[in-house]
């Protein structure tokens, strides 16, 4: 009786799509900079991880700026979506309306770990970043001036109320992902934050 013999097929590589090697390179990216920093970031690194060659990733984001306005762009629209369900789900109350902008900050935020905090940090390094970092920043501070102006009487809440609002999310937010303080600790201090802002643009400064 003869043997038959089957020769062993090559395993065939599946192409992706731009879409799909678009997401599989910003996946990669996010994991690098969680596994070894922001610093560790590069193009060429980011492609030797995803096993790419180095003009597909070039193709994808055209340099690593592009790459790290990518990720910050992707993280603002994951912030924006996520409040913006809890918004459409919350009482239109001043406590409601402003525990869901601290929690979904501090939660976004803290999801992501020490990812984030990496991103903005090479942020700075570029005044291009920096300003994309800035845009984002004014889109959500005239966001919630918006959601709270309607509970500070005939006042405006002022632009220096709501960076200050801003520097109080980031450092409250950024401790509870080093773990100096809990994610409730954090949320509550910022509801806490926001609530006292609104509730002081309706008292007159002294003359």
């Amino acid at each position: 009786m003869s043997s038959i013999h089957t020769k062993e097929q090559p395993l065939r590589r599946i192409r992706l799509t731009r879409d799909q090697r678009y997401r599989q390179l910003m996946d990669m990216a996010w994991k690098l900079i969680r596994d070894e920093g922001a610093d560790a970031l590069t193009l060429g690194r980011l492609a030797d991880k995803a096993g790419v060659t180095k003009p597909v990733v070039y193709d994808q984001f055209g340099s690593r700026e592009g790459l790290l306005a990518q990720l910050y762009r992707e993280f603002d629209a994951n912030q924006t979506a996520i409040m913006d369900e809890a918004l459409q789900a919350c009482e239109p109350q001043l406590t409601a309306i402003a525990k869901v902008i601290a929690s979904s900050y501090v939660n976004c935020v803290s999801r992501q770990g020490r990812e984030i905090p990496g991103v903005v940090a090479a942020l700075a390094g570029s005044p291009e970043l920096a300003a994309i970092k800035k845009q984002y920043e004014q889109g959500f501070l005239e966001k919630c001036r918006t959601l709270l102006s309607p509970f500070a009487g005939e006042s405006k809440i002022s632009s220096a109320a709501l960076w200050a609002m801003l520097g109080a999310a980031e450092a409250l937010s950024s401790a509870a992902t080093n773990g100096d303080i809990s994610i409730s600790e954090a949320v509550d201090e910022l509801f806490r934050t926001i609530v006292a802002m609104v509730r002081r643009a309706d008292v007159a400064p002294e003359s």
